[in-house]
């Protein structure tokens, strides 16, 4: 299979390479704005704190990371962030891919290295299944080669692995998840309470409901079926010829086709374009001719074929976990079984919410709250006023955006949302520049309190007569009126 793996997947390694790293970029673009007031030495949940608590432990509690044996400071995480973005946009342009193989192996392991030094003190803020995809991702990345060489095929074999975990592992979360998945109505609910609908989730929710049944068999499909087919071309290429390369191929336009619907719809941070580049690992380019840069099998020097065949046995060995994973009853979602993260289990949206809660914060200046003058803080992506028309961020990810949709899910107010009114009493600049608007215009406010309301879509008749997008009612105060004492 290697010699015609050279020519077919050349393009498969061009896209994963450089898609994976442009998504490390992103990633570390986003915690160099979002870290500090979060986690930072005045964020909501101090990293700081964390790591004196994991160093009491007898055992390290917390996946590797870089600040167990340096201390951590904002001004070494702005470094970290910076260090790491450089080196993605390196790989990004190609550069240390035109090296020997562990010029770009070095490269995306100190990638992964760097992100999950990160993600291990992120706490819940860096709590989602996206951040272990794309640390998996970059480690096997790593092993990808360089353009002098072809693609070893053991590890295109361990990128489909990747994407049939991930896709496979959701559609059946789903299938044993609510009842909705089952009678087919998730979607008829969904675009309208995701944590954050995009652009076009409202007019993806107003479609029929004939539509939305469709949606959820094609999801079902996609998920349960076509995972299976990514792994046709390993089945006798030499005898068979290029036929199951191209049934491989299929499965993943199938699976890129419905990640991009996702995309259209909604904001899923990295998820779905995670999703994307990662399919292209069983997209392959017909080989009537040889693809420019690539080599020959007799090219890969006897080093790197002992390197790849080491992760490739050892992948094997950690994926035991996954494999029983995927067949429980008891399925776990967005799981790792080892400190490295790698050969993951993944998932989502098990369960569909029927109804949009939102947790609205606002303030007043007024001495007192009784006779306020009540006036609402805007988040960048999570529904506030009425006439706005959601907005795409993915794949760049708004985490306080998301952690205020999971909120009205959890029992009690966590601690970080204290903490975030407490800011928002102190008028910290850091914590105001996560939000779209301050309505104080930098002032400290004199309280706050936290109102939950019920959101829906407008139908198209009530965005005619009134304009907006969502039609709110409101349910009852959570917290407050909230002072500084």
């Amino acid at each position: 299979m290697d010699g015609f793996a050279a020519v077919w997947f050349e393009f498969a390694r061009q896209v994963l390479q450089r898609g994976i790293a442009a998504l490390f970029l992103v990633a570390f673009f986003s915690t160099l704005n979002q870290f500090r007031p979060l986690l930072g030495e005045n964020g909501l949940l101090p990293a700081s704190t964390l790591l004196s608590w994991a160093t009491s432990r007898k055992k390290w509690p917390l996946h590797p990371t870089l600040f167990r044996w340096v201390a951590y400071t904002d001004r070494r995480l702005v470094l970290l962030c910076a260090g790491g973005t450089v080196v993605s946009a390196l790989l990004v342009a190609g550069v240390p891919q035109l090296g020997p193989p562990w010029v770009p192996m070095l490269a995306f392991l100190l990638l992964w290295l760097g992100y999950m030094s990160i993600t291990s003190i992120g706490q819940t803020f860096y709590g989602f299944g996206w951040e272990m995809l794309l640390l998996e991702a970059g480690f096997l990345a790593a092993f990808l080669g360089s353009d002098s060489q072809p693609p070893p095929t053991a590890v295109i074999v361990l990128m489909w692995w990747l994407v049939f975990r991930l896709e496979f592992g959701a559609g059946m979360i789903k299938i044993r998840g609510g009842r909705e998945w089952r009678d087919l109505t998730a979607l008829m609910y969904h675009h309208e309470t995701q944590p954050m609908p995009g652009p076009l989730s409202r007019q993806a929710h107003l479609l029929p409901a004939w539509f939305h049944r469709g949606e959820v068999l094609g999801n079902h499909f996609a998920q349960l079926v076509v995972p299976w087919l990514l792994f046709a071309p390993v089945i006798g290429l030499s005898v068979s010829g290029p036929w199951p390369a191209y049934i491989g191929t299929a499965a993943a336009a199938i699976v890129i086709a419905t990640q991009l619907w996702l995309v259209l719809t909604g904001n899923f941070a990295w998820l779905n374009w995670a999703t994307i580049v990662l399919a292209f690992s069983a997209f392959g380019v017909p080989p009537t001719a040889p693809a420019p840069g690539a080599g020959t099998p007799a090219s890969i020097p006897l080093y790197w074929i002992v390197v790849t065949s080491i992760v490739f046995v050892g992948y094997a060995v950690i994926s035991v976990p996954a494999v029983r994973n995927l067949f429980a009853r008891r399925q776990l979602m967005n799981a790792s079984f080892n400190r490295w993260q790698l050969a993951n289990a993944y998932g989502a949206f098990g369960t569909v919410t029927k109804e949009r809660i939102e947790i609205v914060v606002e303030g007043t200046t007024a001495d007192d709250p009784g006779a306020g003058d009540w006036r609402e803080y805007t988040f960048k992506g999570k529904p506030g006023p009425l006439g706005r028309i959601p907005r795409q961020f993915a794949p760049y990810h708004l985490r306080l955006d998301w952690l205020m949709w999971f909120l009205p899910l959890g029992r009690s107010l966590d601690d970080w949302f204290t903490g975030l009114l407490v800011r928002l009493l102190e008028a910290d600049a850091a914590t105001l520049r996560l939000l779209a608007d301050d309505p104080f215009g930098g002032e400290a406010p004199r309280w706050v309190r936290a109102v939950s309301y019920r959101y829906r879509f407008t139908t198209r008749v009530e965005l005619r007569a009134s304009r907006d997008r969502w039609v709110r009612d409101r349910r009852r105060e959570l917290i407050g009126p909230m002072a500084l004492r």
